[in-house]
């Protein structure tokens, strides 16, 4: 009986610390998926901004009477 409560208990301490390592493993992993969802994020953001900043010159250029009143004259 004892024999098989020592073996019992060694079983349950290598899942223990298989658990642990195998927490430790998702979580550097969660870790590095936030930071990875972080970037991804930021450059959405800067797309998102780069667009409306695009639309809003093309918007302008649109309402220009007169575009090529920006136009340098050549100097031939």
């Amino acid at each position: 009986m004892k024999e098989q409560i020592e073996q019992r208990l060694k079983d349950l301490k290598a899942e223990f610390e298989s658990g642990q390592t195998m927490l430790a493993d998702l979580e550097t992993k969660q870790a590095a998926l936030r930071s990875t969802l972080l970037r991804i994020s930021g450059a959405i953001q800067v797309l998102e901004e780069l667009l409306t900043d695009a639309k809003t010159s093309d918007e302008n250029n649109a309402h220009s009477p007169h575009p090529e009143v920006f136009l340098q004259p050549d100097k031939a």
